[in-house]
């Protein structure tokens, strides 16, 4: 049983998402685009290593607790809780088959390498973070255990308010995304379905104790959550994580419903913040992706590829 509307999965099919099972979905990224043209590769690729390429971008479940104003995706199609949920093996095999179905709609470009294009077909890298919130998938631990069975990196972004089940999972980086320095902010920014504030502050507080690689990622968007540096600094400190991304919001997809142009900073303004909460949390500047608008910190400075 599904609980996506046949509305729904028009939309998403419309803007390039393909269900994985009855529902998860797989969407290919620019960046995969671009790395296969030779254009470069994701800020991923140049602060971890990754293969921009060779990465399936995914979620095991559309459903989300929170209405970010920045998220990109179609929360104005809530989607809701199913009736029975997918097996973990179903999603990786669901998952692995669409990016190749996915992948095989290149192979008619002039520009593309044909050589990246054949590697592609062969993912080496899977980002649990495309739409909905990944933790409201109760067997996540199990599926990042699937995929690491198939010698496949994850990456799990969470917006941490489910920390029951935060503190059980093991990815090769687990992100806990931090869009607010308080409760007033938080739920102007990410207007939650239920009070989670307290969820989020313990659910940094378990990934100090994390046995994987950790990141914060804070999606800085002017107007709105741009304030408050050493606020954001004591929520990082509870974490204590391996690294911190901040990153502009970019006025893409359905955000643009809701924020305009002037609310995407500048990379000048991002790096000038992210020097303002590496100053109170005492972390370094480890890189930059000016592309991205996105700059890296980490504690002393220092970065470390994942393979």
């Amino acid at each position: 049983m599904t609980s996506i509307s046949d509305s729904t999965k028009s939309l998403l099919k419309k803007h390039g998402y393909h269900l994985a099972g009855s529902h998860g979905a797989v969407k290919t990224c620019l960046w995969l685009n671009k790395s296969l043209r030779n254009e470069g590769g994701c800020y991923k690729a140049k602060f971890y290593g990754i293969t921009s390429h060779r990465c399936i971008q995914m979620t095991p479940t559309l459903v989300c607790n929170h209405r970010c104003l920045h998220c990109w995706r179609a929360i104005e199609s809530p989607v809701e809780i199913p009736e029975k949920w997918d097996s973990p093996q179903e999603i990786v095999e669901s998952c692995l088959a669409e990016q190749r179905r996915l992948v095989s709609g290149y192979g008619g470009s002039e520009t593309m390498d044909k050589t990246k294009w054949k590697e592609a077909f062969s993912p080496k890298h899977v980002a649990i973070s495309l739409s909905g919130e990944p933790t409201l998938y109760p067997y996540l631990p199990e599926l990042i255990d699937e995929f690491h069975k198939k010698n496949l990196t994850t990456f799990v972004v969470t917006n941490g308010t489910n920390p029951e089940l935060v503190g059980k999972l093991k990815p090769t980086q687990l992100y806990i995304s931090l869009n607010a320095p308080d409760r007033e902010i938080y739920s102007k920014v990410c207007a939650p379905l239920g009070d989670t504030w307290e969820n989020i502050k313990q659910s940094l507080e378990l990934m100090k104790d994390s046995r994987t690689r950790t990141a914060v990622r804070i999606t800085l968007t002017n107007g709105v959550n741009m304030t408050n540096p050493e606020g954001f600094a004591r929520l990082i400190a509870l974490a204590e994580p391996d690294y911190v991304e901040l990153k502009a919001y970019m006025h893409l997809g359905f955000s643009r419903k809701r924020l305009t142009q002037d609310n995407m900073p500048s990379h000048e303004e991002v790096l000038h913040f992210s020097k303002k909460v590496a100053q109170a949390l005492g972390y370094c500047i480890a890189d930059e992706s000016v592309n991205s608008r996105v700059v890296l910190l980490s504690k002393d400075g220092t970065k470390h590829n994942i393979i």
